[in-house]
């Protein structure tokens, strides 16, 4: 049976297999991924899918503009399917919740730096750090004043995906 993901590795030029199926699958379901969480997860429906496949599947993904590599300071790479805008990431610095935020309207004002300094600008990448909602209701607030937050991703979330 031909899905949406069948054409859409079609037109990027990529065949379509089960391992990029699978990857593809887990990206729609939970944006803001580790590879070794997309690994975890594919292997639930391709028991068979090594973590070196997924890697070259999410290499392929994201040559081929299908997936966006995002890699907040601190942590390891997160994927996501949302390519065709330019958008940016608000990143919990206590649990490590990535969500996006839309970027200033217009046709791409955030690739107009003041100065180039000669580059020819084709991306930008913001990334906004602070607390979200869930950590300042838990009083996260109070722990990192008292010097008791780790600031490193809590063993319940991973990449936005609550275990």
């Amino acid at each position: 049976m031909e899905t949406a993901w069948d054409e859409q590795l079609r037109t990027a030029g990529l065949r379509v297999t089960r391992p990029r199926l699978s990857v593809l699958g887990v990206l729609a379901e939970h944006p803001h991924v580790d590879a070794e969480t997309i690994a975890t997860a594919a292997r639930v429906v391709h028991p068979s899918i090594s973590p070196q496949a997924v890697y070259g599947v999410l290499k392929a993904l994201v040559g081929g503009g299908l997936a966006r590599r995002i890699e907040p300071a601190g942590g390891p790479a997160l994927y996501e399917l949302r390519v065709g805008d330019n958008h940016h990431h608000l990143v919990c610095r206590e649990c490590g919740l990535v969500a996006d935020v839309d970027c200033v309207v217009g046709a791409a004002p955030c690739l107009a730096p003041s100065d180039a300094a000669g580059f020819a600008v084709d991306e930008a990448e913001v990334v906004f750090w602070g607390l979200c909602a869930d950590c300042q209701r838990s009083g996260a607030v109070a722990r990192r004043q008292h010097g008791y937050g780790t600031g490193s991703t809590s063993s319940s979330i991973r990449g936005g995906v609550r275990a």
